[in-house]
């Protein structure tokens, strides 16, 4: 079974039930024809974007618990020492800055479990990124 990497978009709104993407992130989180796959860096991402005042402003244990729903169904991965020289070529190469280090890094911690594919709704903040594909949302 294939494996492709989540972004924290997917499951911030597979839970905004008023997000016009809504039935799309709901579609992709339920689909059974490849493994799901998520880094920890993302699911703190989710957090921080779930409990921000000026965002959904869910309590903690809400979040918690939805972190809990999300990794009884998608397999975690971690940093791990490989995935920094990794992250480093991608920022030499592509010379992201600011916010979207985070999402280098996140790709960086896929190639390092073998993982290409990457589906997001931001499909412009991996697009020129050569070593991974974008899933057609």
């Amino acid at each position: 079974m294939s494996r492709g990497l989540i972004d924290t978009n997917i499951f911030v709104y597979g839970i905004d039930e008023d997000s016009k993407y809504f039935e799309q992130a709901k579609q992709i989180l339920d689909q059974t024809e490849k493994q799901l796959v998520t880094t920890s860096k993302t699911l703190i991402e989710f957090l921080k974007v779930v409990t921000k005042s000026s965002g959904y402003n869910l309590n903690s244990d809400l979040a918690s618990e939805i972190i809990e729903k999300i990794i009884q169904s998608v397999e975690v991965i971690y940093s791990t020492p490989e995935s920094l020289p990794i992250l480093l070529d991608l920022v030499r190469r592509y010379s992201p800055s600011g916010l979207k280090i985070h999402d280098f890094e996140i790709i960086s911690i896929g190639l390092t479990y073998g993982i290409h594919e990457v589906t997001t709704f931001n499909s412009k903040d991996f697009k020129s990124v050569q070593e991974i594909s974008l899933s057609d949302i």
